[in-house]
């Protein structure tokens, strides 16, 4: 089959190099394999991963070796159906689920696929050859990936429907937090999220940490019922929320979020820190009994995250701050590494 004369044989792109070295540039555009729709990305969410990439040449310990197309945080139209005849029809929204699970269903529980070896990620350098990213203006990518958006949810709201699974994964690992008080430390585009999540799961009280105004400004917007300066370190104490959601990835983070736990309380830690040895005061969170609790991406949370953006329950469109066009792309990186500017920053394929 030869590429439809609709679809260009390339697309500009977004491309990390290496460190500091981040490009928009032509790619060229392959044959879809007979599983994969043709997808022309409307929106893109900027990631943190995808700013490590740039700013580091690694996101953790997944270290670039090769130049790789970002994005995972994506949302289209389908422009060429799957010929094997699954997945949408041409001119059906859909948002990205970006995960490919790997092999070994014995090392990790069967409900539990993201967690499992060798999973792949769109836009990761976490193996090699690297798995390429969606931000590009077509992208070629497998049916089983793709779920149909519901008639009336903008492409633009929908374009947060990744990292709102993200957050609504990380509330899911705190159990039942309905009339419960929650602290959310850092309120970056994730963080956001979480309080948008726990708001809409019936949290009593929820307090927003961060050490920004516009964070804060946004944690409100969507939420929030307090406001407290990551610096402040009594009132953070003062807290003792039932439930933690530790969204800032560093240790001064996780240090605030066992400090404003209550006793007996679980905290969430979907912050992922930097690897290695992190200098935190385990000795409190033994003394208070407290659950330390990983979240890592999501599973089938995808499809219950669409169905609450599309009735209008969970409220996202303030973590939303800045769009730009493909081609102001780097300007549009500039703008998701300044924390006390932004929220969530998109790229508009379109524009």
């Amino acid at each position: 089959m030869t590429r439809s004369s609709a679809l260009p044989a390339s697309a500009p792109a977004v491309v990390a190099h290496g460190k500091g070295d981040l490009r928009i540039a032509d790619v060229p555009l392959g044959e879809p394999a007979s599983d994969q729709a043709v997808i022309e990305i409307a929106y893109g969410g900027i990631c943190g991963s995808d700013l490590h990439y740039w700013l580091h040449g690694a996101a953790g310990e997944s270290i670039l070796k090769d130049p790789l197309v970002l994005g995972h945080e994506v949302v289209g139209v389908v422009a060429r159906a799957a010929v094997d005849g699954t997945g949408p029809a041409v001119g059906t929204p859909v948002a990205v689920h970006p995960a490919t699970p790997g092999p070994g269903a014995a090392k990790y529980p069967s409900d539990r696929p993201n967690l499992s070896p060798g999973c792949t990620y769109l836009g990761s350098a976490a193996r090699h050859p690297h798995t390429d990213g969606a931000f590009l203006r077509y992208a070629n990518l497998p049916t089983r990936m793709l779920r149909t958006l519901p008639e009336g949810l903008p492409l633009r709201r929908a374009a947060l429907v990744e990292p709102a699974s993200v957050a609504w994964h990380a509330v899911a690992r705190a159990g039942n937090v309905r009339g419960k008080s929650a602290l959310v430390v850092g309120c970056g585009p994730i963080g956001t999220l979480a309080i948008a999540v726990l708001k809409r799961a019936g949290a009593s009280h929820i307090t927003a940490v961060d050490m920004y105004a516009k964070p804060l400004e946004i944690a409100a917007a969507v939420g929030a019922d307090a406001l407290l300066q990551a610096a402040d370190d009594d009132a953070i104490s003062a807290v003792e929320a039932d439930v933690v959601i530790e969204s800032s990835g560093n240790h001064f983070g996780l240090a605030s979020a066992i400090k404003g736990a209550v006793r007996g309380g679980r905290v969430v830690m979907v912050g992922l820190l930097p690897s290695g040895a992190q200098p935190v005061a385990i000795s409190l969170a033994i003394t208070r009994e407290l659950e330390l609790v990983g979240a890592f991406r999501f599973n089938d949370e995808i499809d219950e995250v669409i169905a609450a953006l599309a009735d209008g329950s969970l409220v996202v469109d303030p973590v939303i701050t800045h769009e730009y066009a493909l081609l102001d792309g780097l300007e549009a990186f500039e703008m998701a590494k300044n924390s006390a500017m932004s929220g969530k920053v998109l790229l508009n394929f379109g524009a």
